[in-house]
């Protein structure tokens, strides 16, 4: 007697039932990594392909913070395009993340605790200090709403969302569960954050003419 087998789960965005935990499937993660996914309430959801001019300020931005944090002996660990697990039906794309040491430990023992569990190994499993998201055009309500409300409720302690179509970014800090407006600036604007004291940030050295 011969058993039957068993079909892949078709990997098909727009579908529902999906968890964090089927990507533990070696295939589905394949595809998972082949293009833009995330978990949305368990709604597996195909992100808007990376922008040349978002791409472009938001690397510009991490290379200002990344030379003002080793110039004062800060670790500057920034990850792009890292993938965060809220919850097992939430497993989103954050554009760029930035672990402190405090939060490089917490990360690794993390790891350690999932230490069976390969796919879990890859991703941020725990509230990074900060994390910047790109405004994607057509995804204005789900960077600027939807992960802002998430992010508070994971516990990501700032939040900042550049838009390169306004020319505009946003600083937000976490305080009592919930996200409070730090500082805002567009166009050739200067930005001070609190997050990082003695920082000016330069906004028309990220946008492109």
């Amino acid at each position: 007697m011969t058993t039957a087998a068993v079909s892949p789960r078709l990997f098909e965005p727009g579908t529902t039932g999906w968890t964090a935990h089927d990507l533990e499937d070696p295939a589905i993660e394949r595809q998972w990594h082949e293009g833009r996914y995330e978990i949305i309430n368990g709604v597996l959801t195909n992100l808007a392909p990376p922008d040349f001019f978002g791409n472009t300020s938001l690397e510009e931005l991490v290379f200002v913070l990344k030379s003002h944090l080793k110039s004062q002996g800060i670790s500057d660990r920034f990850a792009q395009d890292a993938d965060i697990i809220i919850d097992e039906d939430r497993v989103v794309r954050a554009d760029a993340v930035w672990l402190t040491d405090k939060d490089l430990r917490r990360q690794r023992k993390a790891m350690r605790d999932a230490a069976k569990t390969r796919f879990r190994r890859r991703r941020v499993l725990v509230p990074p200090t900060l994390i910047i998201q790109s405004v994607s055009l057509g995804h204005e309500r789900h960077d600027e709403r939807t992960k802002l409300a998430w992010y508070a409720e994971f516990g990501v302690l700032n939040y900042w969302i550049v838009n390169p179509l306004t020319r505009s970014i946003r600083c937000f800090v976490l305080e009592r569960g919930k996200y409070r407006l730090d500082t805002e600036g567009k166009d050739a604007a200067e930005l001070h954050p609190a997050l990082f004291p003695g920082l000016t940030i330069p906004l028309s050295q990220l946008w492109l003419e």
